[in-house]
């Protein structure tokens, strides 16, 4: 065996996606929002300081490479565990490592995927272990951490929020990939159509991971065995292997019938908007997908207009997850023509978002004392409670419920 026979066997044993992992920043593409020349990350790396973190984003944004590209920025022994199979006895055997590197001067990296799996009491053992310096933590997640990690944690992480990546990146990502295929496997000529790039830019909706596993598969789906001297990946292979059709229905398709779809129903055009859920539903598009859009609309644009269009769209939801394609569709359609054809109001969306403002925009104030808490020991000793009339003792009396620096503010116009 020569040595090109030798790489072409342990490539064999690697899936492409890990082949071209990143290995460095430069080289680490589309989450420009993260890493780019004067981005926070950017110059704490620079400034040489090692710090935990959780990486939020949906999956093949790169979660995990930017976790090993930090770790190598800092010449930092890397430990990597999943949360859906590991447990504190592994986090212990982490800590002893950590502890051993240390004694030599290095620094640990212990990386938690899908850190959202552990239980409380399993986040709770790595407090004490970031906390003295043991190990610094990056956690990955493709939930919201504010609702799956506890407090303390959150308190000793900063959380990062990653994108899917954006077209462009993932279009560069696919072209590397066959690039690195013919380069690689020359003996196997194989002709790679435009066409079929732009099909697996389209479906990959953003996942790296899922685009390079699908340059792979469809590269050596056209080889076959050999035997066609015209061998090539076109975009019918892409769909064929995919079993989805890119010509009707694309990542962007999806985009644009969602928008259509709600567009249409706030414009209280019930034709339109039957004519996108039907697109949407002939596609495959995920019922649910649509349904939780339903409801946006529901909240957004009805509003306490008519209340009932909310517990509709809602119900909706549940006949969704209840019965499933094909029954679905009809409470889809009829939930879809009373959000279309009823009142609209956007106070609600409007009065949130003029409060959400105006608290990012520094006027975050505590309630007055009268409203605070009372129930527990010591409170009215510091005043808490004092003065509060229970309004359904008295109706008619008229107190102060906004904080003293906004009493004449209105949200609801």
């Amino acid at each position: 065996m020569n040595l090109f026979d030798s790489l072409e066997e342990n490539n064999k044993q690697t899936p492409l996606a890990a082949l071209l992992r990143p290995k460095n920043l430069d080289e680490f593409l589309g989450q420009t929002n993260v890493i780019n020349e004067n981005s926070p990350i950017n110059n704490l790396l620079k400034a040489k300081r090692l710090f935990s973190l959780i990486l939020w984003g949906p999956p093949g944004c790169g979660k995990t490479t930017l976790a090993r590209l930090i770790a190598n920025y800092h010449n930092a022994n890397f430990l990597e565990l999943s949360a859906v199979t590991s447990g504190v006895k592994d986090v212990k055997d982490a800590v002893l490592n950590a502890k051993e590197n240390l004694r030599n001067g290095v620094k640990t990296i212990l990386f938690i995927d899908e850190i959202h799996r552990y239980s409380k009491t399993q986040q709770d053992a790595l407090l004490p272990h970031i906390e003295n310096g043991t190990f610094h933590m990056i956690g990955s997640t493709t939930e919201n951490p504010s609702f799956q990690v506890v407090p303390a944690l959150l308190s000793r992480a900063q959380v990062i929020m990653l994108n899917r990546i954006d077209e462009n990146s993932i279009q560069k990502i696919v072209e590397k990939g066959f690039n690195y295929l013919k380069e690689n496997y020359a003996k196997m000529p194989v002709e790679v159509e435009e066409e079929a790039i732009n099909a697996i830019v389209n479906l990959s909706a953003g996942d790296a991971r899922y685009a390079l596993n699908t340059v792979e598969n469809s590269f050596f789906a056209a080889y076959g065995d050999g035997k066609n001297p015209n061998a090539k990946v076109d975009k019918k292979i892409v769909e064929d292997l995919l079993q989805k059709n890119t010509a009707r229905y694309d990542r962007q398709g999806h985009y644009d019938c969602l928008s259509a779809y709600q567009k249409s129903m706030r414009g209280s055009d019930p034709d339109a908007a039957i004519y996108y859920l039907a697109k949407m539903l002939a596609n495959g598009e995920d019922p649910r997908v649509i349904a939780r859009r339903l409801i946006v609309c529901a909240s957004e644009d009805v509003g306490n207009a008519d209340f009932r269009a909310f517990l509709i769209a809602e119900a909706a939801l549940k006949a969704v997850e209840t019965l499933g394609m094909p029954e679905c569709r009809i409470a889809l359609a009829q939930a879809t023509e009373f959000v279309a054809r009823t009142k609209k109001s956007n106070r609600a969306i409007m009065a949130i978002d003029e409060a959400m403002a105006d608290i990012q925009s520094g006027l975050d104030f505590p309630p007055p004392m009268h409203l605070r808490d009372a129930h527990y020991k010591d409170a009215k000793k510091y005043g808490f409670g004092e003065g509060y009339v229970y309004s359904h003792n008295n109706p008619e009396y008229k107190q102060q419920f906004m904080p003293d620096e906004l009493k004449d503010k209105k949200y609801f116009h």
